[in-house]
C-alpha cells in the first residue's frame, strides 16, 4: 500500500513537504508523531494522529509514538490562548503508562517485524540535559527571528492571550525540534507527522537537523477534524469523548459515533476506520439510497467501538440502545451494569423513594402517584394500566395495584417505569 495515496483518499493530508512521497516509495521509513500526556487517557481528538501511525505501519513503515514526558511539563502554545498547568513527574509517568496501553490496540508493539512500533518518551533524553548545554548545543542553531515568525508565537503575541507568551512556552518549539534531531540521530527517523497546528514546530525540527548535521528530513500533517456545522469535533456538553471506559462508557462512546450527521459520517468513516476504499464507497452508495437507515453511522460506530473497546462492548452497546429505542426484553435490561443503565437513561425524569417502604411491599399505584409523581393521578394510572400502556422494567404492568418490593429493583437500586412508547422514568430506591 502507498501511504500517501492511502491518506489522500481518506482526506487525511493537510500539508506535506516536497520529497516525502518519493522517500516513502524508496525505503522503509521511520516516522514519529507526538502525543501530549496531559491526561491518563487519549480522547477522540487524538484519534486522527493515531490512525496516521496505524496506516503508516500497515503500509510497511515503522511508527514511533512519542509521549512528551518532558514537553508535557511545559505546554505547547500552538492553538492555545493561555498557558496550561504544569504536571508533576509522577503524574506524567502514570499518564504515559496508560497511554501506551491504549496505543497497543492500534499499533503492533510486540511482534518481531522490522517495522514494529515503538513508544518513546522525550523525558528520557531531556532529563539529564542541562540548561547551559541546551543553550550551547541547540539554542545557537536557531535564531529568535526564525522562532518569532511562527504562527503559534505570533497569535499569542498579537493579543489573542491575556498574559502574552512565557519564555517557557517560547522554548517549546526548540524542545520539540530537538526531539526530531534526537530521533533522527538515534533511530534514523526521517519523517515527523502531526496535526496541521504542529507545522511550525515540525519545520523548526527539520531546520535544526539541516543546520546541525546537514540531514534532510520530511513532514506531513493531517487537517484538524471539525464537524460539518463548524463545531469542535469530539467535544460534547459533558466534555471530551475519552477512549478510557472509566471516563466515557462504551455505550456513550458508541452513541457519539451513531449520532453524527450524514455529512460527518461520510468523512469520519474514512478517517477513523481501516475499511478499504471499495468498502467505504459501497457503504456510501447504500446510505445514499436510504439515508433514514443510517448505514454509515451504524458501521462507523461499530468499527470504532470494536477497535477502541471490544466486540463484546459493541454488542452490549447495541443491546443497550435497543432498550431505549427498540423492543428489548426485561432480560436485556437486567443484564445492564449500573453505569450503562444510567448512561442509557441519562436525562429521563428521576424520582427517589424510600427503600424501607419497598422492603415491606407497596402497591404500584401508591408508589408511582404518591411516592414518585410518575402519574398525575391514580385514575390516570389505572386507565393506562388497563389499556396495556404501562411497563415496569420492560414488562407490562398487569394490575395497577400490583405489589412492588425490593425484589423488583434493577441493580438492587432502580425501577424503570415506561408510560406509553417513549416516556421513561427512573425511580431510585435510597
Amino acid at each position: 500500500m502507498n501511504f500517501v495515496e492511502e491518506l489522500t483518499w481518506r482526506g487525511m493530508v493537510h500539508t506535506m513537504m516536497p520529497g516525502t512521497e518519493e522517500l516513502l516509495a524508496k525505503e522503509q521509513v521511520t516516522a514519529y508523531l507526538g502525543i501530549d500526556p496531559t491526561a491518563d487517557s487519549l480522547h477522540i481528538g487524538h484519534l486522527c494522529g493515531v490512525m496516521m501511525l496505524r496506516h503508516f505501519q500497515r503500509c510497511g513503515h515503522k511508527p514511533l509514538a512519542l509521549v512528551g514526558g518532558a514537553t508535557g511539563m511545559i505546554g505547547d502554545p500552538s492553538g492555545k490562548s493561555q498557558e496550561r498547568n504544569l504536571l508533576t513527574e509522577e503524574t506524567l509517568r502514570h499518564n504515559v503508562a496508560c497511554i501506551k496501553k491504549q496505543l497497543a490496540k492500534f499499533l503492533d508493539f510486540e511482534s518481531d517485524a522490522p517495522n514494529k512500533a515503538e513508544l518513546v518518551n522525550n523525558y528520557d533524553w531531556m532529563k539529564d540535559f542541562t540548561f547551559l548545554d541546551f543553550a550551547r548545543e541547540i539554542g545557537k542553531h536557531i535564531t529568535v527571528n526564525y522562532m518569532m515568525a511562527k504562527d503559534s508565537v505570533q497569535k499569542r503575541l498579537n493579543g489573542e492571550a491575556r498574559d502574552g507568551l512565557s519564555f517557557t512556552e517560547f522554548t517549546y518549539q526548540l524542545l520539540q525540534g530537538y526531539d526530531f534531531l534526537h530521533l533522527y540521530e538515534t533511530k534514523g527517523c526521517k519523517l515527523q507527522m502531526g496535526g496541521s497546528d504542529q507545522w511550525g514546530n515540525i519545520t523548526t525540527g527539520a531546520e535544526l537537523i539541516r543546520r546541525t548535521n546537514g540531514g534532510e528530513v520530511f513532514a506531513l500533517t493531517c487537517p484538524l477534524i471539525t464537524k460539518a456545522d463548524g463545531g469542535k469535533f469530539g467535544k460534547t456538553e459533558s466534555g471530551n469523548i475519552w477512549l478510557d471506559p472509566r471516563y466515557t462508557s462504551p455505550y456513550k462512546f458508541y452513541q457519539f459515533w451513531l449520532n453524527v450527521s450524514d455529512e460527518d459520517a461520510a468523512r469520519y468513516i474514512k478517517i477513523f476506520t481501516s475499511l478499504s476504499q471499495e468498502e467505504v464507497e459501497a457503504l456510501t452508495a447504500e446510505h445514499a439510497e436510504a439515508p433514514h437507515l443510517r448505514v454509515l453511522q451504524k458501521r462507523l460506530a461499530k468499527e470504532v467501538t470494536v477497535m477502541v473497546h471490544s466486540e463484546e462492548d459493541y454488542n452490549a452497546a447495541v443491546e443497550a440502545s435497543g432498550i431505549l429505542f427498540g423492543n428489548a426484553t426485561s432480560e436485556a435490561l437486567k443484564k445492564l451494569d449500573e453505569d450503562t443503565l444510567l448512561a442509557v437513561f441519562e436525562g429521563v425524569p428521576q424520582f427517589e423513594v424510600s427503600r424501607d417502604a419497598l422492603a415491606e411491599g407497596v402497591k404500584a399505584v401508591d408508589l408511582f402517584v404518591d411516592n414518585a409523581a410518575v402519574f398525575a393521578s391514580k385514575g390516570e394510572m389505572r386507565k393506562l394500566v388497563q389499556g396495556g400502556g404501562v411497563s415496569l422494567n420492560k414488562e407490562k404492568l398487569s394490575a395497577f395495584d400490583q405489589v412492588i418490593t425490593t425484589a423488583d429493583l434493577l441493580d438492587e437500586k432502580y425501577l424503570l417505569v415506561q408510560r406509553g412508547k417513549k416516556n421513561y422514568y427512573l425511580v431510585i430506591a435510597k
